[in-house]
């Protein structure tokens, strides 16, 4: 068995109670038939085109040979760094991949001009840049891809030689590219950007890093008949029903690694069931948590635990973590797991799995920004150094930084979580995501941690279709540090000031509390804010 999947108490009745039913509607062999009327008649025609990944390993094995051929030709010229430009599913199924082979990726998935520029500075001689984007028009890899064909045409580089395309057949960019004597890889049209990690999205960056694509697409094949199959053992059914259907509901699922091989699935994990599931109110907030965590202290009665180990058989002998949900696999297998497991639990919820209606506005938001060019409000106040804004200002009437966080975690219900967003440079201040455990603690409730603008590809659809449960916290860095964008009316700066601004102008239009603190020092700023925090 490549994949384990053991539950327990509340976990084991939903399993008990809800595979039944899908053994009987055959909903694994109707999921692995891309049987797009699973999901009901308003889905069917985004599940059409969109359960391709049910095929992925067997469409994908072609790449393999093309991948290694052009990573060893690279290779042979000295171009042995490769940088990914890609947002979402785009950018974390390869960090995944790349982080668990142990090989070096370098992941562009920020606006943030310093986060660029160190980018773009580091040894161009040696780099190739992935450009992904499955629309073709994904504003912030179409920013990366003309910053870097300046950086490389100022070196004498022909860019021709060092971009490298990931896009689905007919779209822009892949005319663009076609046009500019790229290396292109179409990608299969009909897979959805975050169920795309086993096709050529997960595998072009990783396997020009050095990742072994081939023994990932074994993986993944070894466990294709254990998800294909009707009958109370498949995985991928017990998984999606112990996350949809304990009672009383539990609609929000911590994700801990403890002690497994693969680096940093749960990241790819909340992106995935956040933007399928999150929407017409309903869905499931993934929490991604570390082995100590204060909300696996706190227990949250709306909060499921769901442990990645090493061997779940194992384990869950111990008896250590009852009432968890413990998964095991290869990560090939897990990556099929967690799509079956995800779009099971679409059918389950009455969802439809496969679409992102909420996405949208806030790009559209930061482009009216863009045009419009307002200026910036006035802050509530300013304390540290720290300018405090808030969508209601009774969240700052008590003009201190500590009194602003307890008026926003004022406003939680018994069901509400907390979203920290943080508009930043993470490449230096990865120190940032401690204050997500300080929240935590803080305010008792369940809390996440996205780095803008990346999230806004993924759980921002959670943030605004989901439960009306959040309060947020955006955090955004200002610097004297920018950088153009050739044969664009704005600058990095300008791009991500403008989607930080909008996504909280959409939030607070939806009712949601948003407190916006902008920082300038990375240091003194985070050390004033870690202090409120506690």
């Amino acid at each position: 068995m490549t994949v384990s999947v053991h539950v327990s108490q509340a976990a084991q009745a939903a399993v008990e109670r809800l595979v039944p039913g899908l053994v009987d509607d055959l909903v694994a062999s109707r999921v692995t038939a891309s049987d797009s009327d699973l999901w009901g008649a308003d889905a069917s025609a985004d599940a059409s085109v969109r359960v391709g990944w049910v095929d992925a390993v067997s469409n994908s094995r072609p790449l393999v040979a093309e991948v290694v051929a052009l990573r060893d030709d690279l290779r042979a010229r000295g171009i042995d760094r490769v940088v990914l430009s890609g947002m979402g599913g785009s950018s974390l199924a390869p960090e995944v991949i790349a982080n668990t082979a142990g090989v070096p990726l370098t992941i562009l998935d920020s606006t943030a001009p310093a986060q660029v520029l160190r980018a773009l500075d580091d040894d161009l001689a040696r780099t190739v840049l992935v450009v992904s984007s499955k629309s073709g028009t994904t504003i912030e890899t179409d920013s990366h891809r003309r910053a870097f064909e300046a950086a490389f045409s100022d070196l004498g580089i022909d860019p021709a030689e060092r971009i490298v395309v990931v896009t689905d057949p007919g779209s822009p960019l892949e005319a663009s590219a076609r046009d500019a004597g790229y290396r292109i890889f179409s990608a299969d049209p009909n897979v959805g950007g975050r169920y795309s990690a086993l096709t050529a999205f997960g595998l072009v960056p990783a396997g020009l890093a050095g990742a072994d694509i081939a023994e990932l697409l074994d993986e993944a094949e070894a466990s294709l008949l254990q998800f294909a199959v009707d009958a109370a053992e498949n995985p991928a059914l017990r998984l999606a029903a112990a996350i949809t259907g304990v009672e009383p509901r539990r609609d929000k699922l911590g994700l801990v690694s403890d002690g497994t091989h693969i680096d940093g699935l749960p990241d790819w994990i909340e992106q995935l069931i956040a933007e399928s599931t999150g929407k017409a109110g309903a869905g499931i907030l993934p929490v991604v948590l570390l082995p100590v965590s204060p909300e696996l202290e706190s227990r949250p009665a709306d909060l499921q635990i769901v442990r990645l180990v090493d061997d779940a058989d194992e384990f869950h002998l111990t008896e250590r973590h009852p009432g968890e949900i413990l998964v095991s696999g290869t990560l090939g297998a897990q990556f099929l797991l967690w799509e079956y497991a995800t779009a099971i639990a679409g059918r389950l919820l009455g969802i439809n799995p496969f679409d992102q209606p909420d996405v949208e506005n806030a790009k559209s938001a930061a482009r009216g920004l863009l045009d419009a060019r307002p200026a910036p409000s006035a802050p509530a106040f300013v304390q540290s150094g720290i300018e405090v804004r808030a969508s209601d200002p009774a969240l700052a009437a008590s003009g201190s930084l500590a009194g602003v966080l307890d008026a926003l975690w004022e406003r939680l219900g018994e069901h509400g979580y907390v979203a920290i967003q943080a508009y930043v440079d993470r490449t230096d201040m990865t120190q940032l995501q401690g204050l997500r455990e300080m929240v935590a603690a803080d305010c008792g409730r369940p809390t996440t941690f996205g780095w803008g603008p990346r999230f806004l590809h993924s759980t921002g659809q959670y943030h605004k279709g989901g439960p009306a449960q959040g309060v947020f916290l955006q955090i955004v860095q200002r610097t004297d540090v920018d950088l153009e964008i050739p044969g664009r009316p704005f600058t990095f700066g300008q791009l991500i000031e403008a989607q930080a601004a909008g996504d909280a102008a959409v939030l607070s239009g939806l009712g949601r509390p948003v407190v916006t603190l902008t920082i300038t020092d990375a240091v003194d700023d985070v050390l004033a804010l870690f202090e409120a925090a506690q």
